[in-house]
């Protein structure tokens, strides 16, 4: 395997947080973030840092990273402290520390143009404007998993409005009511997604847990 010949290319007993996949939610630091919409690839992240017994701890001054033991596989989860426009920062990092490639790195993300609730999971693509997929594609290429949470947009009057003075703070605010009960259940979802792509690949998990 490509990546254990790196590890061992790399000597002194291989990378500090030596992995079979990376993990990176997208997100702003800050505790006035930690429940916004935007933040949601951190909630995947938590979430799966449950199930692999460990905890994303602030190492250096790019990230928050913990690694565990998920399917049999070493999986490095990742939240960046960098603000989601440079994210590419601290993937470049994340890589080098994990020993990992672009094609086993997989990148979390709200996405407005989706329902609240809906996944979207595919390898590869374009960064459709999105900010921090703009960065990771810049230091690192686009070739990575990535799995989108619907957030919804904002209505005006009964219909979708793309009015940064509406976007900005729908995506910035916190969910509530209906909205919540969606995302929650589309983190677990999203964490169970990236489960099975680790076992059985990016088209079986895409056609099981893409939803509208």
């Amino acid at each position: 395997m490509v990546r254990m010949a790196f590890r061992k290319l790399l000597g002194g007993g291989g990378p500090r947080f030596a992995a079979d996949w990376l993990v990176v939610g997208l997100g702003n630091p800050g505790e006035q973030y930690a429940r916004t919409r935007h933040n949601v690839g951190w909630w995947v992240i938590n979430t799966l840092a449950k199930r692999a017994h460990t905890q994303p701890k602030t190492t250096g001054s790019l990230m928050a990273i913990g690694v565990g033991d998920l399917q049999g596989q070493r999986i490095a989860l990742v939240k960046p402290k960098t603000y989601v426009n440079l994210s590419g920062r601290a993937v470049t990092q994340a890589l080098q520390w994990t020993g990992t490639d672009i094609a086993h790195t997989i990148i979390l993300y709200d996405e407005l143009d989706l329902n609240v609730g809906a996944l979207r999971i595919r390898a590869g693509g374009g960064h459709g404007g999105h900010n921090g997929l703009k960065s990771i594609g810049q230091a690192e290429g686009l070739e990575f998993v990535r799995i989108r949470v619907g957030i919804g947009r904002p209505h005006i009057n009964g219909e979708p409005t793309w009015d940064p003075e509406h976007v900005g703070p729908w995506v910035l605010g916190a969910p509530h009511g209906e909205d919540k009960r969606l995302l929650d259940e589309a983190v677990e979802l999203a964490a169970d997604a990236v489960e099975c792509i680790m076992t059985d690949g990016v088209d079986v998990a895409g056609s099981r847990y893409n939803r509208r």
